[in-house]
């Protein structure tokens, strides 16, 4: 009987053994590979490679899709170091889908690459603009494992199965980045497709006389013939909506009935040339300006930095 119960026991050891060999866990870092390689091979990605930067620890994966501009006219070296500021508009998934973010009005980033996951971004994101997109006006896809990502804790707020409200843990990143430097011809090209997308037909081109070399584009929707002229030294009576390319409305209450009477020297430079320009007492006028004759690089409350603005003024009088 003590024999037959050793034997049992053996037996169960070696068993319980077994089971435990056919079920070792794999590391995060052998989750994160193992999901990202299944999404590339399920989304039939090409062109992706690992990253190998400092002996192939990272696991990221990326795609150049534009190697930017690695050199000045000198030849010196634009290579993005910690201490340098980018700007960047980005895209972002979770590879299970379930967190989507697309907008990339409103998914504008500015301050020192160093500052990237201070910012709340992934540290994965600032190793790879660092180590990988490296120059400005370059434009990469990359594939973030979740621990250089938001790691087990996920980011954002409520349930994991809300879709665009949470980032679970262990969740993977799909990121598209495109670093910008040439604000003109950035902004330009974002106006043209929202005019494009729009509809929107009749827009003039201008150049600004406050800050020279930029373009804004008006429409006169109400023609008025007063002999009122708007300068700097006036102030105006009016309603004003101002909003982003996204359609966010970032000024509406002075719309409608509710008009405002403001100094015309305060407005940023495209509203300030438009008015002066093609604006008098009685006009009603929209206008698409760059971020460069807005709010530039310095993001408001609602309005991202770098941003393309529209405004629609309706200038009641003009005094004195």
């Amino acid at each position: 009987m003590k024999l037959t119960i050793f034997s049992v026991l053996v037996i169960s050891v070696i068993s319980l053994a077994s089971c435990r060999k056919d079920k070792i866990q794999q590391t995060i870092k052998q989750y994160d590979q193992t999901q990202i390689t299944n999404y590339i091979a399920a989304n039939g990605l090409s062109g992706f490679s690992r990253d190998t930067t400092g002996g192939d620890t990272t696991g990221i994966y990326y795609k150049i899709i534009n190697p930017g501009t690695p050199t000045d006219a000198k030849g010196n070296s634009l290579q993005l170091q910690y201490w340098n500021q980018v700007s960047y508009v980005y895209t972002i998934r979770t590879l299970d889908g379930t967190y989507i973010q697309s907008d990339t009005i409103n998914n504008h980033f500015y301050d020192f690459v160093g500052h990237i996951k201070n910012d709340g971004q992934p540290l994965g994101l600032q190793t790879a603009i660092h180590n990988l997109l490296k120059y400005p006006d370059a434009s990469m896809r990359v594939l973030i494992p979740s621990h250089l990502a938001y790691g087990l804790a996920g980011t954002g707020s409520g349930s994991s199965t809300v879709a665009n409200n949470r980032i679970a843990g262990n969740e993977s990143l799909d990121y598209y980045i495109h670093a910008v430097s040439n604000f003109k011809a950035y902004d330009d090209m974002v106006i043209q497709n929202y005019m494009k997308a729009n509809n929107l037909t009749g827009y003039i081109p201008a150049q600004s006389t406050t800050l020279p070399g930029n373009t804004y584009y008006y429409k006169i929707l109400t023609s008025a013939s007063t002999n009122d002229p708007i300068t700097d030294f006036n102030t105006i009576t009016a309603t004003y909506t101002g909003q982003i390319f996204n359609g966010s409305i970032f000024d509406g209450t002075h719309n409608g009935t509710n008009s405002v009477t403001t100094s015309v020297a305060t407005f940023v430079p495209g509203v300030k040339d438009a008015l002066e320009t093609y604006a008098v007492a009685g006009t009603k006028i929209s206008i698409l300006i760059p971020s460069t004759l807005g709010y530039g690089l310095n993001a408001q409350t609602s309005i991202p930095a770098f941003s393309c603005l529209r405004f629609t003024w309706d200038v009641s009088s003009v005094s004195p």
